[in-house]
């Protein structure tokens, strides 16, 4: 996969949130769209200044278990397994010294925070219930969204870790593949601090893995060699408040952010409820914590 591989195509964020033929067509065609003014400044600007609450009053003697794509060591912890109605918090694998410790500002050494900010911080939740996202989910397929999963993905100066290629649907399964993540862009993202990359139409070529519990363990199952593995990724690039849609099977990945500018983002999962929940998903709620829609 190439740096250099051409841009997506783009589009306004329509101000009612209904998509156009267009959008629609460049939707079913790539697996992707990306909708440029979805959020004010002002609204970026907000909730950057509640990340930075979050973070300051997070105890990083709660968790110091690095959050990595590759190894899935976090996945052995039941600090991120119970994570799944909670607000927690992540730390890069470039910000952990060899004593256990932060070798950096806690500030600037959160990989991510989730994964139930959209039900437990008003200001997150009010983000994600902006009714305009109903209006596009209903545009995009989803007969009655849920709201499933949210964070906040840091992408640090200097250290923010390169994601690999992956599909949604390997960690939030229903049967149909219904799960789209909605990813705003709370800082500019570009090729130099971590984009995300995306295979257009790789959306076609099913499934390739599943993190799943088996009994106790979270295990990866291997289905086939994805199609897309040699495939050229374009990039995604999106400007501050810019919303990018993506399909539960097309693979992304971010590259590292080794410059010296954050990339903040803000991702929401959404899944049908007309679609089934696999009860084996990693992710787990309490009884009294189901997932709620748009509405609320």
């Amino acid at each position: 996969m190439t740096s250099d591989a051409p841009a997506a195509p783009r589009f306004r964020y329509p101000a009612d949130g209904r998509l156009d033929a267009a959008m629609i067509e460049a939707w079913t065609r790539d697996g992707f769209l990306v909708l440029e003014e979805f959020a004010t400044a002002d609204a970026c600007a907000l909730l950057r200044a509640r990340v930075a609450e979050l973070v300051e009053a997070f105890d990083p003697d709660e968790n110091k278990v690095p959050f990595s794509p590759h190894a899935q060591a976090h996945a052995a912890k039941e600090y991120f397994r119970e994570s799944g109605d909670k607000i927690r918090f992540f730390v890069e694998e470039g910000a952990v010294a060899e004593d256990g410790g932060l070798n950096r500002p806690k500030g600037r050494a959160i990989n991510k925070i989730g994964h139930a900010l959209h039900d437990l911080d008003p200001v997150f939740s009010a983000f994600s219930r902006d009714a305009r996202l109903a209006e596009t989910a209903a545009d995009i397929g989803l007969a009655d969204p849920l709201l499933a999963q949210s964070m906040v993905i840091c992408k640090q100066p200097e250290i923010g870790a390169e994601v690999d290629l992956h599909q949604d649907a390997t960690f939030l399964h229903t049967v149909p593949v219904s799960v789209v993540g909605f990813w705003v862009a709370l800082e500019a993202a570009d090729r130099e601090n971590g984009c995300l990359f995306a295979v257009p139409g790789g959306h076609r070529d099913g499934l390739r893995r599943r993190f799943h519990y088996e009994g106790d363990l979270l295990v990866m199952d291997e289905f086939d060699d994805p199609t897309w593995a040699g495939s050229d990724a374009v990039p995604l690039e999106a400007p501050e408040g810019a919303l990018v849609l993506l399909h539960g099977l097309v693979p992304h990945r971010s590259g590292p952010n080794l410059s010296a500018r954050s990339r903040l983002a803000y991702a929401l999962h959404v899944v049908d409820r007309a679609a089934r929940w696999s009860p084996d998903n990693w992710l787990r709620r309490a009884p009294g914590a189901p997932f709620r829609g748009f509405d609320g």
